[in-house]
């Protein structure tokens, strides 16, 4: 066939010239049908959500995949390619909460289920002209008048038959893991909603140095004095401490112990941290001293002394077993027996902190794999509700459970309350007082 001739590159002109011939002559059709006999190289598109606008990054993402489709044609295969909508989703369910004036809890209360459902199929498909449009001017062949829509029954029954089919493999199980909540939201937040911009911030919040006491018997021979012991561990999420089943060290880490005084009760206390984070946890409030000076100073000097008594390596550490920081909190439904122990991590740094890692599987991604890896893993500490169902410390509300009576009940942030509930003190800096209180900080 003849090819037209351009004295210029007007790309627009060309775009549309291509584009009529295309629709005139049916070439997409044309091309499945020359192909129709031939095996098939099936492409379901991954499907965008028509409740917002496409971008720039969309045409980048058709482009790839018009790419495949084209290439397979012409070493012919057949490529039917069909298009879909995605109609489920945060975004979606955000957008029509807030045209409605409504939260999470409101549906089935305020609004009913059937005209939330039918308020969000509405907003998901409001752009469906303006994706139609793209998808003709960018040239991206897919079958638009037969797509797949994933709030339609056909579409779910088919998501259930491929999970039956998986489950009847012993391919599903059931399990845990840490994800990523918004309270607010009441859901669960992906990583494409946690990139979104404006999602992170600097912001100053409350950190705490806690003291896990030590049990004794537990102690290698090297420490064991008779004297109590604590391991300093360093976090910004004093609200976790309620959850805590175990401590994580680094075994190539040089720790050592450490008798001084309380900063806040002023008692003397014997600690453990690493030794490369000593001047930095023991700052210009302390000062160091040797065993005949410790001796003769008290807590109330202008410096607080402290005294090096001992030196350990990490792996020494591992198995050591201390009573569990937060007396209120139940103790993990099940394998009791290996949680409140020290497991080994290699994300532990003397960067900051002290060297040890309060670890809280329930809410930390690198705590719930430190503590799955251990040997014996450490279980989460998960608890039993009225209907019986594990549920963790903190409920979907981001509220603590009832059962935690000084806490319980409570936001486990202050941002969280509607701005004239907020109390004057947040849970974090309660947690805090109450330990310091207990000579646990």
């Amino acid at each position: 066939m003849p090819f037209n001739n351009y004295k210029q590159l007007e790309l627009n002109t060309i775009a549309s010239e291509i584009q009529t011939f295309w629709e005139e002559e049916k070439i997409f059709s044309k091309s499945i049908l020359q192909n129709k006999d031939s095996i098939p190289y099936v492409f379901y598109e991954g499907p965008p959500s028509a409740n917002g606008l496409p971008g720039i990054h969309h045409v980048m993402a058709r482009t790839i995949k018009d790419t495949f489709c084209r290439y397979k044609t012409q070493k012919g295969f057949k490529v039917e390619r069909k298009a879909g909508w995605d109609t489920h989703g945060l975004p979606v369910e955000l957008g029509v909460e807030k045209e409605l004036d409504i939260s999470k809890e409101d549906i089935g209360n305020k609004i009913s289920i059937e005209k939330y459902n039918k308020a969000c199929r509405d907003a998901v498909m409001r752009y469906t002209d303006v994706w139609n449009d793209l998808t003709k001017k960018i040239g991206f062949w897919v079958d638009m008048d037969d797509p797949y829509v994933t709030y339609k029954t056909k579409y779910i029954e088919s998501v259930w038959w491929l999970l039956k089919k998986i489950y009847d493999k012993g391919l599903i199980y059931k399990g845990y893991s840490v994800q990523p909540y918004s309270p607010k939201a009441g859901t669960g937040l992906s990583s494409h909603e946690l990139n979104q911009p404006g999602t992170y911030k600097n912001v100053s919040d409350v950190s705490i140095t806690a003291m896990f006491k030590v049990l004794n018997n537990t102690l290698p021979e090297k420490l064991k004095t008779g004297l109590e012991l604590f391991f300093l561990a360093w976090t910004t999420t004093p609200w976790t401490l309620p959850s805590n089943t175990a401590l994580t060290i680094n075994k190539k880490i040089n720790y050592v112990v450490i008798d001084t005084f309380n900063l806040y009760t002023k008692k003397p206390i014997r600690v453990l941290l690493a030794k490369k984070l000593l001047n930095k946890v023991f700052d210009n409030k302390f000062i160091q001293v040797d065993s005949s000076q410790f001796l003769s100073l008290e807590s109330t000097e202008k410096k607080i002394p402290f005294l090096i008594v001992n030196e350990i390596m990490g792996d020494k550490l591992i198995d050591i077993r201390y009573e569990k920081i937060w007396e209120e909190s139940p103790d993990p439904y099940e394998n009791r027996e290996n949680a409140y122990r020290v497991i080994s991590g290699d994300f532990v740094t003397t960067d900051e902190g002290t060297g040890i890692v309060h670890t809280a599987p329930t809410f930390g991604a690198d705590d719930a794999l430190a503590a799955s890896q251990a040997t014996p893993p450490v279980p989460p500490l998960l608890t039993k509700d009225k209907g019986g169902e594990l549920v963790p410390l903190v409920n979907l509300q981001g509220k603590f459970i009832d059962s935690l009576k000084i806490i319980g009940g409570k936001y486990v942030k202050n941002e969280y309350y509607e701005e004239d509930q907020k109390p004057k003190k947040s849970v974090d800096v309660e947690i805090c007082i109450h330990l310091k209180e207990k000579n646990r900080a």
